[in-house]
C-alpha cells in the first residue's frame, strides 16, 4: 500500500497512528519534504494544485513527536521538531541564528540570513531570506527570489485544502511586506516595502486609463506599491489599505533599475 494511502487511512482514524507502518508512512513523507522530493503544492500548467495528503501528514506528524529539549551552544529550547540539517552538503548558506524546520526544503544556493522557515515550506534555489523574514508552513517560495528583511510569508495547515502562500521565480518582495492567506505573486512581480496582501485587499491596476482589481493575486511582473482605498462604514467614510499596481516590470532592463524607475513615475 503507497504512503498517501495509509496517511488518508490514518487521517480518517486517527487509532492507526498506533501501529508501525502508519507511523512510518507520516515519518517516510515528513522525510521525503525535508529532501524537496515532494511538495505541498505543485504547479501544472498555469495552476497551483495542493496536495492534502501531504498536508495532513503533517498534521499527524506534530502528536507524533514527543517534546524534546534542544540545544544550540548554550540556548535552550524545548519542542517537538527539529531543525535542519547538514547546510554544508545541501550548498545552502545559513547565517546564524537562522533556523529552518525539519519537513521545510531549502535548495542549494538558497541563503538564509538570521529568519526562519517553517515546517512544510519550499524555498528554491538562488533565493535569499533576509534578516527577520519568516517562511510560514507550507509556503512556496519560487528561484531568485529576494525575501528582503523583515517581510513575513504566511503559513497555512487548515483547513486542508486552503492553498498557501506563493510567490513565484524572480519576485521581489520589499522590506517588511506581509503577504497570507493563499496570496500568489505571480513570476517576476516586485513588492515595494510595506505592502500588505491578505485574501481580502483590494490589489488595483492604476496602470492604464480605468482601474482593473484583483484579490490575493499579483499578476507577473507587475510592481506593486501600498496605497489606500476610502471605505464607507456606518460611522463615517475612512481610508483602508489597499495595494496599487502602478505598473509593469521590464524583462530587458535590471530588476532594481526597473522598480526604480516604475516608483519614480509614481512619486514625482
Amino acid at each position: 500500500m503507497k504512503d498517501y494511502e495509509l496517511i488518508e487511512q490514518a487521517w480518517e482514524n486517527r487509532d492507526l497512528l498506533k501501529e508501525k507502518k502508519y507511523i512510518n508512512a507520516v515519518n517516510d513523507t515528513i522525510a521525503l519534504l525535508n529532501r524537496g522530493e515532494i511538495r505541498v503544492c505543485e504547479k501544472h500548467e498555469d495552476e497551483w494544485q495542493v496536495n492534502e495528503w501531504i498536508k495532513k501528514a503533517i498534521l499527524m506528524y506534530f502528536p507524533l513527536c514527543g517534546m524534546k529539549k534542544m540545544n544550540a551552544g548554550d540556548l535552550e529550547f524545548a519542542d517537538k521538531i527539529a531543525t535542519k540539517k547538514d547546510y554544508m552538503e545541501w550548498g545552502v548558506r545559513v547565517v546564524p541564528p537562522a533556523v529552518a524546520r525539519y519537513g521545510a526544503f531549502v535548495a542549494p544556493n538558497v541563503i538564509l540570513m538570521p529568519s526562519y522557515v517553517n515546517i512544510g515550506a519550499y524555498v528554491d534555489s538562488g533565493t535569499m531570506v533576509d534578516t527577520w523574514a519568516t517562511v510560514g508552513s507550507c509556503a512556496q517560495i519560487g528561484k531568485n527570489v529576494h525575501l528582503a528583511g523583515g517581510v513575513g510569508i504566511g503559513g497555512v495547515l487548515e483547513p486542508i485544502g486552503a492553498k498557501p502562500v506563493i510567490i513565484e521565480d524572480d519576485c521581489f518582495i520589499g522590506s517588511r511586506c506581509i503577504v497570507v492567506e493563499g496570496t500568489r505573486v505571480c513570476q517576476g512581480a516586485v513588492l515595494g516595502a510595506g505592502t500588505v496582501i491578505t485574501a481580502s485587499t483590494k490589489i488595483i491596476d492604476v496602470s492604464g486609463s480605468e482601474p482593473k482589481e484583483y484579490k490575493a493575486y499579483i499578476p507577473k511582473n507587475s510592481v506593486v506599491i501600498p496605497g489606500s482605498i476610502t471605505k464607507h462604514f456606518p460611522a463615517g467614510d475612512y481610508n483602508v489599505n489597499c495595494a496599487l499596481i502602478i505598473g509593469q516590470r521590464k524583462e530587458s532592463t535590471d530588476k532594481k533599475t526597473s522598480l526604480n524607475d516604475a516608483l519614480r513615475q509614481i512619486e514625482n
